[in-house]
């Protein structure tokens, strides 16, 4: 599985012209003395207004989506992986969708999200809101989704849902590979 977030935050952390040109644009206060990304800072700067997040992504998608493309093109031609999992919440936002065999969006209410996410990331409701409304709605994922997993229930239910999608695709890839031979 490639964590798309989690890649960014390793290009940001390792990339220097990308460190330069973030301190150029948000201010060099969003890296710590030990040149770690202060990514609180950094979100709550970036995601005041349209136009910081538009400067935030422009800088970072396109490094982000070479190397999850690099990543995928590896894993591939490798043939080690029947499956290549990208754990990405920006899909649509950056475009990418085309270069999926299937997108599944995980739905859950926003009063959950930001439960989930003020518990996990220890942030407030404003700043969580701040990054919900500078992306496109889940309701609209869920349209143009293959699969929609709803994730407010309890953790038996994401299980099946998940296993349910996880057959599904599986059982399209084996169809493929018949076709194939």
């Amino acid at each position: 599985m490639i964590d798309v977030d989690k890649k960014a935050r390793q290009i940001i952390n390792r990339d220097r012209s990308l460190q330069s040109d973030s301190k150029k644009t948000f201010g060099k206060e969003i890296f710590f003395r030990n040149g770690q990304l202060n990514r609180r800072l950094l979100a709550s700067i970036a995601f005041q207004d349209e136009e910081k997040t538009q400067k935030l992504n422009r800088l970072v998608h396109p490094r982000m989506v070479a190397e999850v493309i690099e990543e995928m093109e590896n894993a591939r031609f490798s043939q080690k992986y029947p499956l290549v999992v990208i754990d990405a919440a920006l899909i649509y936002e950056i475009s990418i969708e085309q270069m999926f065999d299937s997108i599944i969006v995980v739905y859950t209410s926003l009063k959950m999200r930001i439960e989930r996410v003020m518990k996990r990331d220890r942030q407030t409701r404003d700043e969580i809101m701040a990054r919900v409304l500078r992306q496109i709605s889940l309701e609209e994922k869920k349209k143009w989704a293959d699969y929609i997993i709803d994730n407010d229930g309890t953790l038996e239910d994401l299980e099946k849902q998940t296993q349910t999608v996880f057959d599904n695709i599986t059982d399209d890839i084996q169809v493929i590979r018949a076709i194939r031979v």
